[in-house]
């Protein structure tokens, strides 16, 4: 029974889920996309878009200080408060998009892009 589960395993400990999807957090804001399996990419969706709301606060330390928290590199951090939440004021939600991929050559695991989607510009019609 999956009862009361909030987030895959992913099979791996704790720590080491955790560190891997930082990392995958931080490639995602650093790139704009990164591919990954299916099953990563959805757990990756739901922190990549915790973290661009903690980036929306007004209080750029603040923000700053609560994105470091999740993403490895301070200077992704700086583009995230920055540059990339700056883009997404308006927007409430969805900073992500899934495109299912292709298979891994390996082990023939379905992959899936993760990308940030671009924000609507608006449009001048008069």
């Amino acid at each position: 029974m999956r009862h009361r589960v909030k987030r895959k395993k992913l099979g791996r400990p704790t720590e080491h889920r955790l560190l891997m999807l930082r990392n995958l957090v931080t490639d995602l804001m650093e790139h704009g996309k990164v591919v990954t399996t299916v099953a990563r990419a959805k757990e990756l969706r739901r922190l990549a878009d915790k973290v661009i709301n903690k980036a929306k606060q007004e209080d750029k330390v603040k923000a700053i200080r609560e994105v470091l928290t999740i993403v490895t590199k301070k200077d992704v951090a700086y583009k995230l408060v920055n540059e990339i939440a700056l883009k997404y004021a308006d927007r409430d939600g969805g900073y992500t998009r899934l495109l299912h991929y292709d298979f891994r050559k390996g082990d023939a695991a379905p992959t899936a892009i993760v990308m940030l989607v671009e924000p609507r510009q608006e449009s001048d019609e008069e």
